[in-house]
């Protein structure tokens, strides 16, 4: 609660919904930005990433090398990495919820087995070269179909989702001492039912922020459903702020529900440009920080991912200004870097904690 008036006290949110188009509407429908306010209680697994009132967290698909196929492997993940804070994939939470399978790559690859029975039963004469596979019509047809109704499957199992089912998942991560602050399902693209359910399930999980790529029309997509829920929608840049001319203000101005998933490795290696800079610019619009080490865009190799510590990206100027000012603003290890193989994403990500850990303390 301390954070949270630190946060009403700090922020000029108001001067920005007073000045919006959406103020009238936005009093009725916004919930207070709870970023770490109720994360980092050392829990009874020992579990604790919060450091000096920074929240240190990661994004699940840091462990794609090695994704859990169960929530008892993320928590042991979770418990080796000691990360109390997560922003999920929604393909793995929708794994842990039975999804249904998609049979397409199945059946085209049932497909190509069989046209290479039938060209190795044909023996082929010396030196004639095999016929590259080919779909025929009939085939294209056939996976289309099966495609269409997975798509029809995958609608219907979405939208009649029992959220118990979703809010048992939380319960098992928070008994371990692990929160969810985002779930990342990128649904501007989906039915207004399906959006709908991503936003039911997100806030089943205890998480009050949906993730998307940067861009003016996703935000006017997902804004009247982050509206209608009380949530918000993180938009997340890789390298457009390196493009000329991008600006995050017109993507901002649709809704006060539109915040920055600002990962500050992908704008530090297309840009060059420090990423305090834009933090202390739009530090009351930003919902969460990713982290990685890159170099620049004028290093060679440039924008090029590098262990914690071997980059350019100023990561450490980041997680002091965060702690100096007390911005309550998630911050997630993304890993990113070529992993040895004497090691493993837990291992590392481990490492990246303890970095961000001496930084702070």
């Amino acid at each position: 609660m301390e954070e949270k008036k630190l946060f009403q006290e700090k922020t000029s949110r108001r001067t920005f919904l007073k000045q919006s188009a959406f103020a009238i509407a936005a009093a009725s429908f916004l919930p207070s930005l709870q970023s770490c306010s109720n994360m980092g209680s050392k829990s009874a697994s020992g579990i604790n990433s919060k450091f000096s009132g920074v929240q240190i967290g990661a994004i699940t698909y840091s462990w794609r090398s090695m994704t859990p196929r169960t929530v008892e492997d993320l928590i042991g993940y979770c418990k080796e990495a000691n990360l109390s804070s997560l922003e999920l994939m929604s393909g793995e939470l929708e794994t842990f919820l039975g999804v249904p399978t998609n049979p397409t790559n199945k059946l085209l690859g049932e497909m190509r087995a069989k046209a290479a029975k039938e060209q190795a039963e044909k023996k082929p004469k010396k030196g004639e070269k095999p016929k590259p596979f080919e779909l025929s019509e009939e085939q294209k047809a056939e996976l289309k179909a099966a495609g269409d109704k997975f798509k029809e499957d995958l609608k219907t199992w979405r939208t009649t989702l029992d959220m118990a089912k979703v809010e048992a998942i939380r319960k098992q991560l928070n008994d371990a001492g692990i929160n969810v602050h985002i779930v990342k399902y990128s649904p501007a693209g989906w039915s207004d039912e399906e959006i709908d359910y991503a936003f039911r399930a997100t806030k089943a999980m205890g998480a009050m922020c949906i993730t998307q790529e940067i861009d003016v029309n996703s935000a006017k997509r997902l804004a009247p459903f982050a509206e209608k829920h009380g949530m918000y929608i993180g938009m997340h840049n890789h390298a457009q702020y390196g493009q000329e001319g991008f600006s995050c203000d017109p993507v901002l101005a649709v809704s006060p529900s539109v915040m920055l998933n600002f990962d500050c490795g992908h704008y530090y290696g297309s840009t060059g440009k420090h990423p305090v800079d834009f933090i202390k610019k739009y530090k009351d619009r930003i919902y969460s920080i990713h982290l990685k080490d890159k170099t620049g865009p004028n290093t060679k190799p440039a924008n090029a991912n590098q262990v914690w510590g071997q980059g350019e990206t100023p990561l450490k100027d980041v997680l002091t200004l965060l702690k100096q000012e007390k911005l309550p603003i998630y911050c997630d290890i993304e890993l990113e870097y070529e992993i040895k193989p004497w090691s493993n994403a837990v291992k590392e990500l481990g490492v990246c904690v303890r970095h961000a850990r001496e930084i702070l303390l």
